[in-house]
């Protein structure tokens, strides 16, 4: 299937885990990418893949808590491409896992900046351009813990959850503006990022997963794929949880 042929992409975090397994599914299915990530080499790998399926493909090295850089990125897309059809925001970091009094107010501080100050920029950086072309498909990463919280987790549960809060909220601004736009609320799923957080915090929040497995990038790479689809016409402003069960509200 090639039914994103012509569509212009961007992918924070997209050098590895999440972020590059959806990279690699909408390049399958014909779309030209955008990689943007802290770590460039990375970036390059991915965006190599990209090519290697006849695709275009552009690397920014990019903090995303940064506006001028945030800014110039997309500012290069639209040279090149002349537009942005598709935003998924999947960089983020976990931050300490520790309880809230051990948490040091630069680690919150981080955490915010990335996760969801972030996702904030990146939203704000292409909505300029798609409310003038009256279309665009736009994703941000939450979390379960978003929903749940999870303990020795404040900060990153806290920012999820935030993201949630504002994905509600754009899409009602640009509701009627063909611009679409949805979270999408991962379990654990099998990336470096759960490798980092310790056998103790994963069997923790293995016990919660009702189909006794944790996720793969494959899948929520398959659920982002069909919210910037055309099939995904009428769900926007929703958090559509991939959790094995976790959660069912």
């Amino acid at each position: 299937m090639e039914d994103l042929r012509g569509k212009i992409s961007i992918v924070t975090g997209g050098a590895m885990g999440i972020g590059r397994e959806i990279v690699l599914r909408l390049a399958r299915d014909g779309s030209d990418i955008a990689v943007v990530d802290i770590e460039k080499e990375g970036g390059q790998e991915t965006a190599k893949e990209v090519r290697s399926m006849g695709r275009k493909s552009l690397v920014f090295e990019v903090d995303v808590s940064q506006w001028d850089q945030v800014r110039d990125m997309v500012d290069g897309v639209l040279a090149q491409f002349n537009k942005v059809d598709i935003l998924i925001n999947c960089a983020g970091i976990v931050g300490p896992l520790v309880p809230l009094w051990e948490y040091s107010v630069e680690d919150w501080d981080r955490v915010m900046a990335i996760n969801l100050r972030g996702t904030v920029l990146c939203c704000k950086a292409v909505i300029v351009p798609m409310l003038k072309q009256k279309s665009g498909r736009i994703v941000n990463m939450a979390s379960i813990a978003g929903k749940d919280g999870n303990p020795m987790m404040n900060g990153y549960s806290t920012s999820k959850a935030a993201v949630i809060g504002f994905t509600k909220s754009l899409a009602k601004e640009v509701a009627q503006e063909n611009i679409i736009v949805n979270c999408i609320a991962p379990t654990v799923v099998e990336t470096r990022i759960a490798d980092s957080l310790g056998e103790e915090q994963r069997q923790i929040l293995f016990s919660k997963i009702p189909m006794g497995r944790f996720g793969k990038p494959s899948e929520v790479a398959a659920l982002a794929k069909f919210l910037v689809s055309e099939e995904c016409s009428f769900s926007t402003g929703q958090c559509f949880d991939i959790s094995g069960g976790r959660a069912v509200y």
